[in-house]
């Protein structure tokens, strides 16, 4: 319980109730004076009793002041202090017999009152905040002049930037003015800097301070959608598997006990050639088919990563120095370390530096790989000097492939690595020069 602060002077109310006190009091005094000064006691008694009379009256008016006044104070400054937000100030032994009393328990009343509704105000934006902060959903708010005012932790990481770095800029600053003009939620397909793919977008208007403000919700649709299509495929090569397995193996039993039991027989040797070659065909297309259906099957069979500490610089000169052929260059990034799968992430960068050595050997150009940080996370640059992607629609399609020998899981099977570990995977197109970037991105996770 808090102190009542000193009582704030009206001086135009005392006067009035000083002078109603003295005014009150007049009549009895001016009575009593004359029949002392009437009477035949000594002169000094008289002035005396004379002054004894005056200082009572005096002491009684402003007595009377007090009474009157301090309460009334005592309740300004109750009111002051709820309306500057401090609900600690309470009346000490309110009497409820009297008016007074009554209403210093009102106040007191009020106080706890609004008290127990500022904790709860408190207690809910807390709660919201934090929702704000773990749900996967991107909110923006901006003010009348369509400047950010508030932008949660998935907001900043589709941004790629802090929210200290965010607060303030316009929406048209920040890439999102042409998300703000319908009420209803629209499906866009957008390249923002920390994510790329299709997003819904939901803007509506409310009201702040009497000043109407704009909500944005993004909601990556994109993973959502891979993560279905991925169980589609996934379901797919089981079924396929099973099946064609089931087939394949007596196939490759067979044409090997036949030509085997035809080793041993003694035939024309022209027709024996012939039978060779059949033979060797019906094994070697079997094994292929074998081989094909196995690799493909692994991206039903990825299992979860086992998180440890991982150096992202030792990680990439690892993994170049198995895969360099003299033509890749490492651009040293700021030391950092993150929590992830080191078997995973190498099959991921394997994978992306193979592709960009077979591009840029066609033009003769280099490979760059290159690391930064951006805020939490950290994204992995894989740049060549080849001709480009004609295509990108169908980069993550399971068994699409541009390469004469490919399987066509590489990019598919990196970017469900990437998912897994919290991150995302891109390619595109380099704008300032021939060839394309690959850009990893992972949470540095603590």
């Amino acid at each position: 319980m808090g102190s009542l602060p000193e009582p704030r002077r009206g001086a135009g109310f005392e006067r009035r109730v000083l002078g109603l006190g003295f005014i009150s009091g007049l009549p009895g005094t001016a009575f009593a004076l004359i029949l002392l000064w009437s009477g035949h006691a000594q002169i000094h008694t008289k002035v005396t009793l004379t002054l004894v009379f005056l200082a009572v009256w005096a002491w009684l008016v402003f007595r009377l002041r007090d009474r009157v006044v301090r309460p009334i104070q005592t309740l300004s400054n109750m009111m002051a202090a709820l309306l500057e937000g401090d609900y600690s100030i309470r009346s000490p032994n309110p009497r409820p017999e009297d008016a007074l009393g009554l209403a210093f328990r009102e106040v007191n009343a009020l106080g706890q009152t609004l008290r127990d509704q500022r904790l709860g105000a408190l207690d809910a934006t807390s709660l919201l905040r934090k929702v704000m902060e773990e749900v996967e959903v991107a909110v923006f708010v901006f003010d009348p002049e369509r400047r950010l005012r508030l932008v949660n932790r998935a907001g900043e990481k589709v941004l790629a930037r802090p929210s200290e770095r965010l607060l303030g800029l316009t929406a048209m600053d920040l890439g999102l003015d042409g998300y703000l003009g319908d009420e209803g939620p629209r499906t866009i397909e957008a390249a923002l800097p920390g994510r790329a793919g299709r997003w819904e977008a939901r803007s509506t208007t409310f009201r702040q301070g009497g000043l109407p403000h704009r909500l944005l919700i993004l909601t990556d649709l994109s993973r959502a959608l891979r993560e279905e299509e991925r169980q589609a495929w996934q379901r797919l090569v089981r079924v396929l598997g099973h099946e064609i397995n089931n087939s394949l193996t007596p196939i490759i039993s067979i044409a090997r006990s036949l030509r085997d039991q035809r080793s041993k027989a003694l035939r024309d040797p022209e027709e024996d050639t012939k039978v060779d070659r059949g033979l060797d065909v019906i094994a070697g297309r079997a094994e292929a088919l074998h081989r094909f259906l196995s690799a493909h099957a692994r991206l039903a069979q990825l299992p979860p990563p086992r998180l440890a500490p991982v150096d992202v610089g030792a990680w990439v000169e690892r993994v170049v120095a198995l895969e360099s052929q003299g033509n890749v260059d490492i651009v040293p990034g700021p030391p950092a370390g993150i929590r992830a799968d080191g078997d995973q992430l190498d099959q991921v960068l394997i994978n992306l530096v193979r592709n960009a050595i077979d591009a840029s050997a066609e033009t003769g150009g280099r490979v760059r790989v290159s690391w930064a940080l951006n805020h939490d996370t950290i994204e992995v640059r894989v740049e060549d000097e080849g001709a480009g992607l004609p295509e990108t629609a169908n980069l993550f399609v399971p068994f699409f492939t541009t390469k004469p020998n490919g399987s066509g899981i590489g990019l598919v099977l990196s970017r469900q690595i990437a998912e897994a570990h919290g991150g995302s995977l891109v390619l595109e197109n380099r704008g300032e020069a021939p060839g394309c970037v690959s850009r990893l991105r992972l949470p540095i996770q603590g």
